[in-house]
């Protein structure tokens, strides 16, 4: 992961150089990983939302980010990561 720009946003680099800047919606533990559901920033309210979980490691004392190829590890974090994301949701109404 390399620079956090606050709570919501992260810019994200490639293994080609690539910078992207994503909203963090939420994050959520699961058999002891951390996960964080992000979408391009930037996205505006009336497109639906294109959500990526992204796997926090660590390698070499470097926090790095993901992708879950896991299928079934995948369905059950997405849906943890809904209900946070449901539950924000309706906390800041």
């Amino acid at each position: 992961m390399s620079e956090l720009f606050g709570d919501d946003y992260i810019t994200i680099t490639d293994e080609d150089g690539v910078e992207y800047e994503l909203e963090v919606l939420c994050s959520v533990e699961y058999q002891g990983s951390t996960y964080l559901g992000v979408c391009p920033a930037g996205q505006d309210e009336e497109t639906e939302l294109e959500v990526s979980v992204l796997k926090v490691t660590e390698e070499d004392g470097e926090e790095l980010l993901e992708a879950v190829t896991d299928e079934d590890e995948l369905a059950a974090v997405y849906e943890l990561l809904l209900d946070e994301y449901e539950e924000d949701q309706e906390d800041e109404d």
